[in-house]
């Protein structure tokens, strides 16, 4: 069975601001840099063959600060970049509630864009890392997108806001894959 772990990365200013981050490529924060160690410290308990990242540098980041306890190897893939969102990146809450009400933001990648890259992603981890147990450190909507298309329905992942460093893992059954658990948070200390 392969098993994987994904992990939201930890939080940077812009996650704190409720900037709207996507593809700009913005750094953990201090929060974020403890968050990735909490990760680590709760994540060397259980066995893992290899850490796959988005390689953007929270994500990255992140990867690399709960790998210190790990010592896996590291591969980035690009099909887990966080979602861009066009015309809206940068923008806070406000300033896109009022500009954008539908959120329809222009530029923006598509659900479908979104979703298809992240499962041809997870489809190249289970054709390269077989039987393995994989943590896939990449973003939120992301990981929701995927999380969304894997449970089809079957999980009230709509209305989930998955938080900074939180786990989600899924693993492959009988040719299918199947949502464990999501939105795991109990490893982090209080914010």
């Amino acid at each position: 069975m392969t098993a994987v772990c994904l992990v939201r990365h930890g939080e940077t200013d812009w996650n704190a601001q409720k900037k709207l981050q996507g593809k700009t490529d913005i750094p953990l924060n201090a929060t974020g840099e403890r968050q990735a160690k909490e990760t680590g410290e709760y994540l060397k308990d259980f066995s893992w063959d290899v850490i796959v990242s988005s390689p953007m540098k929270r994500a990255r980041k992140t990867a690399d600060i709960i790998n210190s306890f790990l010592n896996l190897p590291i591969v980035e893939m690009e099909d887990f970049k966080e979602r861009s969102y066009g015309d809206a990146e940068g923008m806070s809450l406000p300033e896109r509630s009022k500009r954008y009400p539908d959120k329809n933001y222009p530029n923006m990648e598509t659900d479908e864009e979104l979703t298809d890259r992240m499962m041809a992603g997870l489809v190249k981890v289970q054709q390269q890392f077989p039987e393995k147990k994989v943590l896939v450190v990449a973003h939120g909507a992301a990981i929701h997108a995927l999380l969304s298309a894997i449970s089809g329905g079957d999980i009230d992942i709509q209305n989930a806001k998955l938080v900074n460093a939180c786990l989600s893992n899924i693993q492959w059954i009988e040719n299918k894959w199947h949502v464990k658990d999501y939105n795991v948070s109990r490893h982090l200390s209080a914010q």
